[in-house]
């Protein structure tokens, strides 16, 4: 189905640098999650990255758009976001990373549909994912059969989403994930004996607020130990605007690292210029 088969909206990331063409409605619609996961990763991150379950691929063109080393692999099932991702990538504003994008349509997280899509094992250096994170027959689902999917996981809950990106992912690549802060549980039970030295990153809506999201990046195959990290705020005072940081980040193109330096790691190249 072509993206023209539904109504669509063209929508700006990055201050522009990025447009991504979404369902306007029926669809999860991506946003502010999808940008702050992008920024797991720095100007300086070279390799293959593949982000799963990449909806119409907002997560990855923004990270496209900011590293300029690295090649991206967007993976989704639904027909309708498949279609609206390689829209995405014909359009003039995405030319300058358009080259360095491939859209997948799979059902990642069964093996056989991954190595028929032509998704090798151990063949990516870095993986994105912000998967569905309510688990089934906890929560009212959505009457649409799309966000309901886009929301609720599958019988095998988020294991079967970490247990996809350690299958891709090679050993000493990392992932990246963005979930709401109260399946940090799930998260850290999921990665148990597939990635390891994580830094768990809390995401605050107010200083005083308790976090509301949680970011997580692994690396696969790694014994060093969790480090929580100090949290990072998104708005200041009472209103809604975003704090300076979160400015750099959605406006600017800024990574996480230039704007909260203790997610910075030299192994990441989450760096904002190429350190070489």
């Amino acid at each position: 189905m072509l993206a023209s088969a539904i109504e669509t909206t063209v929508d700006a990331f990055l201050g522009g640098r990025v447009e991504a063409v979404q369902p306007a409605r029926g669809h999860h619609r991506s946003g502010l999650d999808a940008v702050i996961l992008a920024a797991a990763l720095g100007a300086g991150a070279s390799g293959r990255a593949v982000d799963l379950g990449a909806g119409a691929g907002v997560a990855g063109l923004a990270l496209a758009a900011r590293a300029g080393r690295l090649r991206l692999v967007l993976v989704e099932r639904e027909p309708d976001l498949v279609a609206c991702a390689s829209e995405a990538l014909a359009r003039p504003a995405n030319a300058g990373f358009a080259a360095r994008v491939e859209v997948v349509r799979a059902d990642l997280l069964a093996g056989a549909a991954r190595k028929a899509a032509g998704l090798e094992a151990a063949s990516f250096d870095h993986a994105l994912m912000n998967p569905p994170f309510h688990d089934a027959g906890r929560v009212r689902a959505s009457p649409d059969d799309f966000r309901a999917r886009a929301h609720v996981l599958g019988v095998g809950g988020l294991d079967d989403w970490f247990r996809a990106a350690a299958a891709l992912v090679r050993p000493q690549g990392t992932l990246s994930t963005i979930l709401p802060a109260d399946r940090l549980p799930a998260i850290l039970a999921a990665c148990d004996g597939r990635f390891g030295g994580l830094a768990v990153l809390p995401l605050h809506p107010r200083a005083d607020d308790p976090a509301t999201r949680v970011l997580v990046r692994g690396v696969k195959g790694s014994r060093a130990a969790m480090r929580l990290l100090p949290g990072l705020v998104l708005h200041g005072g009472s209103g809604s605007s975003f704090q300076p940081g979160l400015v750099a980040i959605l406006r600017d193109g800024a990574s996480l690292a230039d704007i909260h330096p203790v997610w910075s790691d030299p192994q990441w190249g989450e760096a904002a210029t190429d350190p070489s």
